[in-house]
């Protein structure tokens, strides 16, 4: 029986590649990938010549238990997404859930991923945090603010640039307009930027300008009656 591997790929900075990342892949039998076309660049770049076949959320049902039976017979195959760790706002957990159904060894590269160093770089309480990636973008969204304005949890979200300001209002409606946040984008990358206020301020700052790039919102949790405001 052959083996899944999970393998992180850098979220901008290519120096953040693990050695041990670069030694899966040349290894494996089989490289599936996000996007072919992005992941080849990576793959170009680190002289990783192998097979690459395409694994997407518009794929992904189809395909995992073909994968899995692959797996089963001998191959070695492993997952990459487009940046950051498979399965976290990216597929993967299918494939994974269906390894593990078919008692195959799945084993999971530590590596990058956005929402950490986002967390971390916020100045947030980091000793509890909820991740909720991508919100709902229009049905289910405002119930799902509803239940997270309750959360005493520091909150991590994925957002996209087109959606961030919004978002950000959104927070100052939904949860107060004084609650502290942290805005990250292009982590890893030349033009990194943490942006840290209140969620008013910071979607009136985000207002002015042009964004561009993956980002992460940290947005600090309610504060509990017992403790001081």
């Amino acid at each position: 029986m052959g083996k899944l591997y999970i393998v992180p790929t850098p979220i901008g900075n290519l120096d953040d590649m693990t050695l041990r990342a670069i030694k899966v892949l040349k290894e494996v039998d089989l490289i599936l990938a996000e996007d072919t076309r992005t992941s080849s660049k990576l793959l170009h770049h680190f002289e990783i010549q192998k097979k690459v076949f395409s694994h997407h959320k518009f794929n992904e049902h189809k395909t995992v238990e073909h994968i899995a039976q692959r797996i089963a017979g001998g191959e070695t195959i492993a997952l990459i997404s487009d940046a950051g760790t498979p399965a976290i706002s990216d597929p993967g957990y299918l494939l994974v859930r269906a390894c593990i159904d078919h008692e195959i060894e799945v084993e999971c590269l530590p590596g990058a991923t956005a929402l950490i160093p986002a967390l971390v770089n916020s100045g947030l309480p980091n000793d509890r945090f909820c991740f909720e990636g991508f919100l709902p973008p229009k049905k289910g969204r405002q119930k799902k603010l509803m239940q997270l304005a309750e959360e005493e949890r520091t909150l991590i979200f994925y957002e996209s640039p087109y959606r961030l300001v919004k978002s950000l209002e959104q927070f100052a409606e939904f949860f107060g307009a004084d609650r502290r946040a942290s805005v990250s984008r292009e982590l890893s990358k030349l033009h990194e930027e943490n942006a840290r206020g209140t969620v008013t301020e910071l979607a009136n700052h985000f207002k002015s300008k042009t964004v561009k790039g993956e980002i992460v919102i940290v947005v600090e949790g309610k504060k509990s009656a017992n403790k001081s405001q």
